[in-house]
């Protein structure tokens, strides 16, 4: 007989890292343990809880739909949970992207999309444009296809045979400035390699993956809206499609509905998940263009789009994607963004030029501390310290190696904003004490 089953658990090494904290209960923005902690969700639970958790309109509208439809399969068929989903975001997408196709999480909507690219022009009659180009710092999931257009790192090194090459172009990390840059004084020059790129080789291009104005895993890096602005210009100048991946900035977490929104931006395909179902149930979602979704109908049935997966449209996750921009309409969400937005900045502002501090960045509901390190990145030896010390302080927040982030559902209160922020502070003493 074997010996006891063991949970694997993701991004931990087991050697190195403390044994998992078991959760009983959630509610609002607290995680209940079993010891009988309570803990602020700071990080919304990996990016992706909106509403606070166990909303009662969520739980009823998951409970209410698991009663009438639990699964049934999209091929063939269809449902009135997927449909009103699809109607209540046709009401908040950008004009413009009219087709969606379901799947089960951001690495898949990724997947799709890049899928979709590529036999875009292939039916498009143009096979030759089947390249990617991807941005530094990029993070898009862990599924080899959206491995292949994130940044090489520790979490893509072990599999660099089964990867497929993409086209590098710089990113927007005015921090850390590629071309040794100011902000002050720069004119976006960071874009340079992308429009020499596309200039010299968008007949082998089919698609720009970016995540837009937030790279998330990357190190919540904060772009300006000019770059994402001139990237969509490049694109269409050089008939290259734009996948816009707001698998995280979708939803309000910039400040809008989407990211790309402030930036006046329509793109070619955009990538959903995390906050679709409010963060309650997995679902992902692509959504293209007219122009996009007609080149795969056809009476030639090997233009069709061979892809999908046994869970898409399921009608509960459906139920709750319903729910959550229900929510949307008759609470003032957007009311609490904003009020999280300025406590961020105000706060940032306040430990600024702290000695510890390297820079402070902010979009939206995302407030990043980056701290001086002489070892930056995500493997750096402060993360464990800095995990450690704010789960003692009653936090849940995952520095991303040197840098520390919060990104908290809508419903935080002030006071619970603050005090994340207080923690924070300490923390920062902490380094330099």
């Amino acid at each position: 007989m074997n010996g006891d089953l063991k949970i694997w658990h993701p991004f931990t090494q087991e050697a190195l890292d403390p044994p998992p904290i078991r959760v009983t209960r959630a509610e609002g923005v607290y995680l209940h343990t079993d010891d009988g902690r309570k803990l602020i969700d700071g990080i919304s639970s990996w990016w992706v809880n909106l509403h606070g958790h166990g909303h009662p309109a969520m739980v009823a509208a998951i409970a209410e739909q698991a009663a009438k439809i639990d699964h049934v399969l999209l091929a063939g068929f269809t449902h009135a949970a997927v449909e009103e989903l699809r109607d209540r975001l046709q009401k908040v997408l950008p004009a413009g992207l009219t087709h969606i196709f379901f799947s089960d999480d951001g690495s898949t909507a990724v997947e799709v999309a890049l899928k979709m690219a590529v036999q875009y022009w292939q039916n498009a009659g143009r096979p030759q444009k089947k390249s990617i180009v991807a941005l530094e710092h990029a993070y898009h999931g862990d599924t080899v296809g959206a491995m292949s257009v994130g940044a090489d790192s520790d979490f893509t090194s072990p599999f660099a045979s089964f990867l497929f090459p993409v086209h590098r172009v710089h990113s927007a990390y005015c921090f850390r400035c590629p071309v040794g840059k100011t902000r002050a004084t720069c004119d976006i020059d960071c874009l340079e390699r992308l429009r020499l790129l596309l200039h010299e080789k968008h007949g082998e291009i089919a698609a720009v993956i970016v995540e837009p104005l937030l790279q998330g895993a990357g190190g919540m890096i904060v772009h300006p809206v000019e770059f994402l602005q001139r990237v969509r210009r490049l694109c269409t100048e050089h008939g290259v499609l734009l996948i816009a991946d707001e698998v995280l900035t979708g939803f309000g977490r910039c400040g809008r509905m989407f990211a790309s929104e402030i930036a006046g931006i329509v793109p070619d395909m955009m990538c959903l998940s995390k906050g679709l179902t409010g963060g309650v149930l997995p679902m992902g979602a692509t959504v293209c263009t007219d122009r996009i979704h007609d080149a795969f109908v056809s009476s030639d049935r090997t233009r069709t789009f061979y892809h999908g997966h046994s869970y898409t449209g399921n009608p509960i996750a459906a139920a709750a994607g319903v729910a959550s921009l229900d929510i949307f309409e008759r609470e003032p969400v957007f009311d609490r963004i904003a009020t999280i937005s300025k406590i961020h900045c105000e706060r940032l502002a306040a430990i600024r030029n702290h000695p510890a501090v390297g820079e402070v960045r902010s979009i939206g509901t995302m407030a990043a501390v980056e701290l001086k390190a002489d070892d930056p990145g995500y493997a750096s030896k402060l993360r464990p310290n800095l995990y450690k010390f704010f789960i003692e302080a009653g936090v849940l927040l995952g520095p991303l190696g040197n840098i520390v982030y919060v990104l908290p559902p809508y419903v935080i209160s002030p006071a619970e904003l603050n005090f994340v922020h207080d923690r924070i502070a300490e923390a920062l003493d902490s380094c330099t004490s």
